[in-house]
């Protein structure tokens, strides 16, 4: 991890804080994105939503802050990751409810 992206630990996280983050349909795609728990990048040609790279900006540092995902950085390259695991243990059951019925964002 980066400390210039620092996560809570997820002791710390509340599910309404997490279910808050996600109210957002962008947000819910990008954490139905990430639910493989893998590393994907940050960079504008990743993701196909039509919004400014600002407003991405602000989800993904929403989606961290709330406990879902954590920020790696590698030289010059940013790449955000569902904290699938630790999510898994601390609330079972909800990533994979998030994934289901799963609906894009055009």
């Amino acid at each position: 991890m980066d400390d210039r992206y620092p996560v809570p630990d997820m002791a710390d996280v509340r599910l309404v804080t997490v279910l808050g983050a996600v109210a957002d349909p962008i947000r819910l795609q990008i954490v139905r994105d990430l639910a493989d728990g893998l590393p994907h990048a940050k960079s504008e040609e990743a993701w196909a939503f039509e919004v400014n790279k600002s407003t991405m900006a602000h989800h993904y540092k929403t989606l961290r802050l709330a406990g879902l995902t954590r920020t790696t950085v590698t030289g010059r390259s940013h790449a955000i990751q569902l904290r699938r695991a630790e999510l898994d243990e601390r609330f079972p059951g909800l990533v994979d409810a998030l994934v289901a019925g799963h609906d894009p964002v055009s």
